[in-house]
């Protein structure tokens, strides 16, 4: 079974009531993939019932604090609970992080671990700088990374901002990150695509879904919302609601079922 739970569903605003910055998580049958990590991510998982000794990988699609901003408790919290409750980890006690940019990683990772991330750290983190391609693959799943310009980058000095396409039994899922348009996810979406993971904080609702429609995506979850959008969700809802695509506008604790 493949469950989405959406611990956070919002985009880089000041803090808004029962909204945290952007973070979901993929439980493909009790093993645990992580899609960015707003703050608070851990501290809902954790006290919904989430195993955090499960988590198998981490993905961040680029390093902006709405995006980042939960991964040091994160990463303190796997260490924490494995630790503390002297709990096996589900990978040899280690798993893996993906990143678009290792310097800000390392620097947070010194603050989940100060002063000593080598004397402090019980379960390995091995980290990986993101490139366009295939990233990751396990007995669940395909990660493919492509990068989108976001960051208003030009790639002379690389890339730093990705959307993946997750491949999992035998179902597409794309998530967008941030991009700077929806058009930007052709290549992603190219061969089909089940499920669209898609953000709303920096294009026009009418727009998202339009292009949704036109590349007979199957199903679109909407997520990391505009400030003005969340000033209305009600408004938002029912828009979402009478477009042709089969849609639904995501709240924090949300779950999918796949």
């Amino acid at each position: 079974m493949i469950k989405l739970i959406f611990l956070g569903t919002g985009s880089g605003t000041e803090p808004m009531p029962n909204r945290h910055h952007s973070s979901f998580v993929m439980d493909v049958d009790g093993t645990l993939y992580w899609f960015d990590a707003g703050e608070n991510c851990a501290h809902r998982a954790h006290t919904s019932g989430m195993d955090l000794t499960r988590v198998r990988a981490i993905f961040l699609s680029h390093m902006h604090i709405d995006h980042t901003g939960g991964l040091a408790n994160l990463l303190f919290t796997v260490n924490k609970i494995t630790r503390m409750h002297k709990i096996p980890h589900i990978n040899n006690n280690s798993y893996d992080v993906y990143v678009p940019d290792l310097d800000p990683f390392h620097a947070i990772q010194r603050i989940a671990f100060y002063p000593s991330v080598e004397a402090n750290t019980r379960v390995a983190i091995a980290a990986h700088e993101v490139k366009d391609g295939l990233v990751f693959e396990d007995e669940n799943l395909r990660v493919t990374a492509f990068h989108n310009t976001h960051l208003k980058e030009t790639g002379e000095n690389g890339w730093h901002s990705y959307s993946y396409r997750i491949e999992v039994d035998g179902k597409v899922l794309v998530f967008s990150g941030d991009v700077g348009s929806p058009a930007e996810l052709d290549a992603c979406i190219a061969g089909g695509c089940d499920c669209l993971i898609m953000e709303t904080g920096h294009h026009k609702l009418s727009d998202v879904c339009e292009y949704a429609a036109q590349q007979g995506v199957g199903r679109m979850l909407l997520t990391h919302h505009h400030r003005n959008m969340m000033k209305d969700m009600a408004a938002a809802e029912a828009f979402v609601a009478a477009q042709p695509i089969s849609a639904r506008l995501m709240h924090d604790g949300d779950v999918e079922i796949l």
